[in-house]
């Protein structure tokens, strides 16, 4: 009769779920309701042997940047303290125990993680984020720490395989996708394996989290789906832990995207305008993954979203070209109506400040300075409809819109500032139609070169060499 003991769970608990995609990962299988002991001795094998090479390596080779990664999970483990032995052989000794079955001779209590039976205590020096020296001790008087199970174990110790570390930090995924959950995983396994072969200095720069995880979502499907990073730092100096999200329809978005030729050619605009490069022409920040940067809400909201980034791009008006402008405003609107329902109908408006701004007293040009200046802000937007209307009106021109129209735009209610950045993309785009000159923009055709070689390849595209030399 086959066994119905489980081995491993991949539960809700962020960090113990990332370990477990990454145990199915380097075990060949597809989940965790998959693995056999056998399994998880395998993986057991290979994290010891990984640890072990990491924690007696000399300072000045690639694999010592491994250690660095364990010391930002793990700073009080046997692995990375300071006191810890340097002869690998007595070090996998100890590491070997770490991971060894349960001894179901011994008192049995649920695991902390997925309630499975577990024989083996653990303190907070061998779980990352479960306290710090610095805190309090929060186990109840008497207790030596948790029950983990032998699964959960090598889930939290297989973690860094699973997440996007740094050498002081890591990142895991969570999303109501397991498809993109595991890409994640198969992904950073790839990464880890790298940088434990070149260091980090093999990889290559300007790859982000947030990147591989809208790759992993776009290939999850159309589907409403949200995610959730959480980067975190553990060590004993300043631990810290930051929340970033994308809203449910972030799917549906990217699927417009790659599904529409001028909104691809935004997206395209978008990653060019962000890429930096250095002196030598190497890419310092990574065009592509500060896109993606911006489809993600920070928790603490200090984060900038991908519509003020459209806006203050489009107000760049000695860079683009009228396909350009039209291809960025449509990617604005876009994100918008699939990310949070909101389709305004802004022509109106839109149109009235175009004729003031063609028409107007003055140069086109300072009268556009002065719609920027009060464009966000919507007691002097409001002003200036009203100094707008008032022109047009003495100088015998039609003014067709009330102020109703202008109630959205100049008071404080819910995603009105967005709104008035639509409103800045509409003007834009009605004065690029009229052909009113605002600006001269220079020919730069090795930027034009790049973003039509982009416009065909799929959005979010993934380079295997993105990850570093194999």
């Amino acid at each position: 009769m086959a066994s119905t003991t489980r081995h491993l769970t991949a539960t809700s608990h962020p960090l113990q779920r990332a370990g477990a995609w990454a145990v199915c990962v380097m075990a060949g299988r597809a989940s965790a309701g998959q693995m056999v002991a056998a399994d998880l001795d395998a993986v057991a094998t290979r994290i010891v042997e990984d640890v072990a090479e990491a924690a007696s390596a000399d300072k000045d080779t690639p694999r010592y940047d491994w250690w660095k990664v364990l010391f930002a999970l793990y700073p009080n483990s046997k692995a990375t303290h300071a006191s810890r032995p340097r002869d690998r052989t007595v070090l996998k000794s100890a590491l070997v125990e770490m991971f060894a079955p349960d001894d179901h001779d011994r008192p049995v209590r649920p695991c902390t993680f997925c309630g499975a039976g577990s024989t083996s205590i653990w303190a907070k020096s061998m779980l990352p984020m479960f306290d710090t020296n610095k805190a309090l001790n929060t186990l109840p008087p008497g207790l030596a720490g948790w029950p983990v199970c032998r699964g959960c174990r090598l889930a939290m110790w297989a973690l860094p395989y699973g997440s996007w570390v740094t050498a002081g930090s890591a990142t895991v995924l969570s999303c109501e996708q397991d498809s993109a959950e595991r890409e994640f995983a198969e992904r950073n396994v790839v990464r880890a394996r790298r940088i434990m072969h070149a260091g980090f200095t093999g990889l290559v720069a300007g790859v982000r989290p947030e990147l591989v995880t809208l790759r992993a979502l776009r290939n999850a499907g159309p589907d409403l789906s949200a995610t959730t990073l959480w980067s975190f730092k553990n060590d004993n100096q300043e631990p810290w832990l930051r929340v970033t999200r994308t809203r449910r329809a972030v799917p549906t978005f990217l699927a417009a995207v790659q599904g529409n030729a001028p909104l691809r050619r935004g997206w395209r605009l978008l990653e060019t305008a962000l890429t930096q490069r250095d002196k030598n022409g190497q890419v310092t920040v990574g065009g592509p993954a500060e896109a993606a940067r911006l489809l993600f809400e920070a928790e603490d909201g200090r984060s900038r979203s991908l519509s003020r980034q459209l806006h203050d791009l489009l107000w760049d008006t000695d860079r683009w070209r009228s396909q350009d402008r039209a291809a960025l405003t449509r990617l604005a609107y876009s994100y918008e109506k699939e990310v949070h329902g909101m389709e305004p109908n802004l022509s109106g408006v839109a149109t009235l400040i175009a004729d003031w701004i063609e028409h107007g007293s003055g140069s086109p040009r300072g009268r556009l300075a002065e719609y920027r200046n009060a464009g966000l802000n919507g007691y002097r937007l409001g002003a200036l409809l009203y100094q707008a209307s008032f022109r047009l009106k003495f100088d015998g021109r039609a003014v067709t819109i009330s102020a109703e129209e202008w109630k959205p735009l100049v008071t404080q209610r819910p995603r009105a500032w967005e709104q008035r950045m639509l409103l800045a993309a509409e003007v834009l785009r009605i004065l690029d139609q009229r052909g009113v000159v605002v600006n001269t923009p220079p020919a730069d055709e090795r930027e034009r070169e790049q973003v039509e070689q982009l416009m065909r390849e799929p959005i979010l595209a993934l380079h295997d060499d993105e990850l570093g030399p194999a």
